[in-house]
């Protein structure tokens, strides 16, 4: 019997929750599901995610194990790789140059507010 059946969420370390939940939200268009107290966390918990993604993003508080400004490894999906570098480049978003090869989508990666990488490849 396989226990494993998928990934559900990834936690991203971040110094502001409220600021990371407007930038995910309004800069990258994600869906807020969740935020919910956890004082027991430093914070809350919040989940974020690209409408009808299966899988999530957890907004965690930074500690000292745990720092913001990390690079995610985080592969985000685009119907135009093209098209969403120059969105996030004029809405300010410190991004990547937009890369293309021969036989390979488009790609680029950008950061949110805490320095934290995310990778945007065409689909």
């Amino acid at each position: 019997m396989n226990h494993l059946t998928g990934i559900r969420t990834v936690g991203v370390p971040v110094t502001d929750q409220d600021r990371a939940v407007a930038f995910y939200t309004e800069t990258l268009g994600f869906e807020l599901l969740m935020d919910a107290p956890l004082p027991q966390f430093g914070g809350r918990w919040i989940v974020v995610a690209p409408p009808g993604a299966a899988a999530s993003i957890a907004l965690t508080p930074a500690r000292d194990d745990s720092p913001a400004g990390v690079d995610t490894g985080i592969r985000l999906s685009s119907p135009d790789a093209e098209a969403a570098h120059e969105h996030f480049l004029a809405a300010g978003v410190e991004t990547d140059e937009l890369l293309k090869w021969p036989d390979v989508p488009p790609m680029f990666s950008l950061r949110d507010q805490d320095g934290n990488r995310l990778y945007v490849s065409q689909e």
